[in-house]
């Protein structure tokens, strides 16, 4: 196991906000302290996964909290998310959470769709972005560096036209206390003709095959993918981890799980635990969408669906 050192002489209290800053290893802490100090903002304390509940808990006063993961930590960094999930929602302070792919199911069924910035085999320009989205939240002012302004500059213009996107999406649902309700047209009753797994899976394979004569990202329509996902699995009796579905979105995983947080929101997606399985829940459709997508395939008849 990599130690980080805890001494409680590098535990400051700053009169500015202080991010602390807890990780799995020393590489991982290196890179988070590297994007904080990027920020404009101070370290307020190292910790390693083991003793970062405690610590935080002993501050008086932070900005924010960066975790960063490279690898399972087990029950000691569930305990962590779990504390730091409850001091988000209850608006305590800021938090981001950076971890690799292999993380994304027991990530998922800590955190819910919490207001923490969650981010997956991150570039520069995700790390930028996750941490002022987050600090936004607690109106801590950021002074970021060209960390992200080369090589980067593209993905930065894409993660803008992505949160911009989102936004315009929940102004369109979320317009009153019964948005999630009318985030679904009303479906008239009746009978439908029957759907196939088959029929929706060459949707999905159709929509893949443009990869091939142009760039994927020309196409990128994360929600429709995890609806088309969601209901072939529907058909065929299957269930859908998180993991499987940011895959399904064909987009990058912290994209994915942005939308994932949205369609549950909005009651087009519910989770549910795997009770088998504490550390990994499923996702499926709502009753409402299953059939409002049913509704729309019966309608389009034998029109190519892309």
């Amino acid at each position: 196991m990599d130690a980080i050192s805890t001494d409680t002489s590098k535990f400051e209290y700053f009169d500015s906000h202080p991010m602390l800053v807890a990780a799995s290893s020393h590489r991982a802490m290196e890179r988070a302290e590297r994007f904080v100090a990027a920020a404009g903002l101070r370290v307020g304390a190292r910790m390693a996964i083991e003793d970062a509940a405690r610590r935080i808990k002993q501050q008086v006063s932070t900005g924010g909290v960066w975790i960063e993961l490279d690898k399972d930590c087990g029950t000691s960094a569930d305990e962590l998310l779990m504390m730091v999930h409850r001091d988000v929602g209850e608006g305590r302070y800021a938090a981001v959470v950076s971890a690799t792919s292999e993380l994304i199911d027991p990530l998922s069924a800590l955190l819910d769709i919490s207001d923490i910035e969650v981010i997956i085999d991150a570039t520069d320009a995700d790390r930028a972005a996750a941490l002022a989205v987050a600090t936004a939240r607690e109106a801590i002012p950021l002074q970021l560096s060209d960390i992200a302004s080369d090589n980067n500059a593209e993905r930065l213009r894409q993660l803008s036209e992505e949160v911009g996107r989102i936004a315009s999406t929940l102004a369109r649902l979320s317009t009153g206390p019964s948005a999630a309700a009318r985030a679904i047209e009303p479906q008239p009753t009746g009978d439908l003709p029957p759907l196939s797994a088959d029929t929706v899976r060459n949707v999905i394979r159709a929509r893949r095959a443009r990869s091939r004569y142009f760039r994927e990202d020309f196409f990128a329509d994360p929600a429709w993918d995890m609806l088309l996902d969601l209901l072939q699995a529907e058909i065929a009796q299957l269930r859908v981890p998180v993991s499987s579905l940011c895959i399904a979105a064909a987009v990058p995983a912290t994209t994915a799980l942005r939308w994932l947080k949205t369609m549950v929101s909005q009651g087009i997606f519910i989770r549910r635990a795997d009770p088998h399985d504490g550390r990994r829940v499923f996702v499926e459709l709502a009753a409402e969408a299953s059939q409002a997508l049913r509704r729309y395939f019966a309608e389009v008849g034998q029109v190519a669906v892309i």
